[in-house]
């Protein structure tokens, strides 16, 4: 296991460019799958849950070659389904949970998938429901392995149906919609989520063939088409390391430039951390954050503290309720944190406090936090990291503490940002890894 060693107190300054979209790459990547003609994508981050995909994709015999950084080809023209039945795919498969995204394209192409129990963050209970009740609207059968810990989806055909999600899930609808471009006749999903990753699927599917309306609303309809062929994808930068470095520019008081955003797909991101009082401006298509010595957080018009929540988009999304957490600690003024979705994602909050954060973990949901507007530091601490989202704040916090801090368990964050100690050190941070 790995270890960050930090010197923090110190002031960054220059331009950073944000990595490809690591929610979207699982999605698009295991959408090549879809076709025997072969598929481009660029803009890949090179973190280790991309990564472990891309290397199952392999197992499964889909040819992979990089042609440049971030740009890799894929043609899974002679798969062996077989594999899905081996140790090694078994292994890579429970240490990921992005590898649910492969059951929706072998469903559809192959009839058939094989499904242990993925792996990923422990933020809470993450069920699988919404994947499964769509495949069985679409005519899959469904099955269970105690013993195995897996699920084994099958279809001799899968026929459109109407379908209302019971929950907006992200893999849920990239899932089904990837099942259903294949499938015999119209699909229409209701309650689909509509974040950017999902507008992106369904217009590289329809490049490929499919037919797929409503993109980017919360009502899906697919034309069902008997193949796809290849095509070219570029994937946006990643809106959570976005806001990331949104949040670590103001902690540190630093000034930082953030580059090719994308602003149109940011959704409200950006004004929620102007909420907490941060200053950024929008030049083109960067984010210029100056350096602040205070940051204020607003009040809701009737006088009542700020609540930031997380909802789904396009609402603030779950990704960066740690990293909104973190950034208030430091700022003029108190705030709400609401976490709704998962039951864990705020306990490590008490490893803030044993910096100096004035945090009262209301229940594990909610979490008030009074700001110390950077009149006390942060003390450096030793950290473990949890999940990839909270590394990452835990990170943030390290850096703008005084001395030195250390934070084991960095392949959590690993899986989540690319290279984040070398891109930060060369703006004037101080990370060893270990």
């Amino acid at each position: 296991m790995g270890s960050f060693v930090i010197q923090g107190g110190r002031r960054l300054k220059g331009e950073i460019v944000p990595q490809g979209a690591k929610n979207e790459a699982l999605q698009i990547i295991s959408a090549t799958l879809l076709t025997s003609e072969k598929v481009i994508v660029e803009n890949i981050p090179d973190i280790q849950d991309v990564n472990k995909l891309i290397e199952l994709l392999k197992i499964l015999g889909s040819k992979v070659e990089k042609l440049d950084v971030g740009i890799y080809s894929f043609q899974a023209d002679a798969l062996n389904l077989e594999v899905m039945d081996t140790a090694d795919f078994f292994k890579l498969v429970t240490s990921l949970r992005g590898s649910i995204m492969t059951a929706g394209p072998l469903l559809a192409r192959f009839g058939k998938a094989f499904v242990p129990q993925p792996g990923g963050d422990k933020i809470g209970r993450r069920r699988l429901d919404t994947h499964f009740i769509g495949f069985e609207k679409l005519g899959a059968v469904v099955n269970y392995d105690t013993k195995k810990s897996a699920f084994t989806v099958t279809a001799k055909e899968l026929k459109g149906d109407y379908m209302l999600l019971d929950e907006a899930s992200v893999t849920g609808t990239a899932n089904i919609v990837m099942a259903a471009v294949l499938a015999n006749g119209k699909t229409t999903i209701f309650n689909a989520a509509c974040e950017p990753y999902l507008l992106q699927l369904c217009e590289m599917l329809n490049r490929m063939g499919a037919k797929i309306s409503g993109i980017g609303s919360n009502l899906l309809t697919i034309e069902g088409v008997n193949e796809l062929n290849g095509t070219t994808h570029r994937m946006l930068p990643d809106m959570i390391e976005i806001g990331s470095f949104i949040g670590l520019a103001a902690m540190t008081k630093s000034e930082i430039t953030i580059k090719n955003v994308r602003w149109e797909h940011l959704g409200i991101i950006p004004q929620v951390f102007k909420n907490l009082g941060i200053k950024l401006e929008k030049r083109n298509d960067d984010i210029f954050i100056p350096a602040q010595e205070n940051y204020e957080i607003e009040r809701f018009m009737n006088g009542s503290m700020l609540t930031i929540a997380d909802a789904p988009w396009p609402g603030f999304t779950p990704d960066l309720i740690s990293i909104a957490l973190v950034t208030a600690t430091q700022a003029k003024g108190s705030v709400l944190i609401h976490q709704k979705m998962f039951e864990s994602r705020l306990f490590f909050v008490d490893k803030l406090i044993d910096m100096g954060a004035q945090i009262t973990l209301c229940d594990p949901h909610r979490a008030t936090v009074i700001g110390l507007n950077h009149e006390i530091p942060l003390r450096g601490a030793h950290l473990v990291s949890p999940d990839i989202r909270a590394g990452m704040a835990m990170l943030i916090a390290a850096l703008s503490a005084e001395g030195e801090s250390i934070i084991e368990h960095i392949e959590q964050i690993d899986r989540g940002y690319q290279n984040i100690d070398t891109r930060l050190n060369a703006l004037g941070a101080d990370i060893r890894r270990v």
